[in-house]
């Protein structure tokens, strides 16, 4: 268990100061920042999933629109 807090420490003092640095120079609280940064995860990986929705459903649409007609005669 003690590993883990080492592990945890390690990790709060490297990768966290990024967060810490950015805040100092905002002016903001660094537990700000880092949630900032996980909604902006969240809402970027949804908004390219909506929008390939969005996108086969254009496709889907426009497919049974324009059918493509062998000959004249299909009319």
């Amino acid at each position: 268990m003690k590993f883990l807090y080492k592990i945890l420490l390690y990790f709060q003092k490297r990768g966290f100061y990024v967060c810490q640095r950015i805040a100092d120079r905002i002016g903001l609280r660094a537990k700000v920042v880092r949630t900032s940064f996980i909604y902006l995860t969240f809402v970027t990986v949804g908004f390219g999933f909506a929008l390939y929705l969005f996108l086969a459903f254009w496709i889907r649409i426009k497919d049974m629109l324009y059918t493509k007609r062998t000959s004249v005669f299909d009319l």
